[in-house]
């Protein structure tokens, strides 16, 4: 038979954590406190844990934004359909990238999309019911045209940007395409260049 002490002991581990939240008593609840690692991607809380599937994003209301560059030199962005990437292969592409920009000091890496919805999933050949499957990764979506990452602070080579973003692209799900500043908006498969007015051409004026 446990001695008193480590009977109590034993009892305490036993028993469930009262702690309770400082931000208040809707973060107290278990499902909704979950570790977060120092270098992981993952939302600092959330309000629900568990969240319908979705579906892609497609812009078919005309919309060109963030298919451009806006805080670096050279970039990525979706060139195939729209996928959904999970956080790991986010973090293998940015580990990626600052590897191969290790020596270039003052470069940085911009990451324009961030994973914050859960995705939950059951088992294989479970029956019907019992509730929604249980937590499993962070993910996001995106649209065809979408920027992934930049590479700016520094003037970077571009030889060495294509190489360091060409190990990003290996590291995601989808096809992707190399941009720079000059690159035209995209809209789904379409790229939006800019009309040339015909009075700047001489070939193109029509005559009287």
């Amino acid at each position: 038979m446990f001695s008193l002490p480590s009977a109590r002991t034993l009892l305490a581990a036993c028993r469930p954590s009262t702690w309770s939240s400082p931000l208040g008593p809707a973060l107290s609840s278990p499902s909704l406190v979950f570790a977060r690692g120092r270098h992981q991607l993952a939302p600092r809380s959330v309000k629900f844990l568990k969240r319908h599937k979705g579906v892609l994003p497609v812009p078919v209301g005309g919309s060109t934004k963030g298919t451009t560059l806006a805080f670096g030199d050279w970039g990525i962005r979706v060139k195939g359909n729209g996928m959904r990437i999970t956080a790991k292969q986010l973090k293998s592409a940015d580990d990626a990238l600052k590897r191969k920009l290790k020596p270039i000091k003052g470069a940085k890496v911009y990451m324009r999309v961030f994973p914050d919805i859960p995705v939950c999933i059951k088992g294989n050949e479970t029956r019907m019911g019992k509730g929604k499957g249980s937590f499993e990764f962070w993910a996001t979506r995106v649209a065809p045209g979408r920027v992934i990452f930049e590479l700016g602070g520094v003037p970077i080579r571009e030889e060495l940007a294509r190489e360091a973003l060409r190990l990003a692209c290996d590291k995601l799900p989808t096809l992707m395409e190399f941009i720079d500043r000059k690159a035209p908006p995209r809209l789904g498969n379409l790229l939006i260049t800019p009309e040339i007015p015909a009075d700047t051409n001489p070939q193109l004026t029509v005559a009287p």
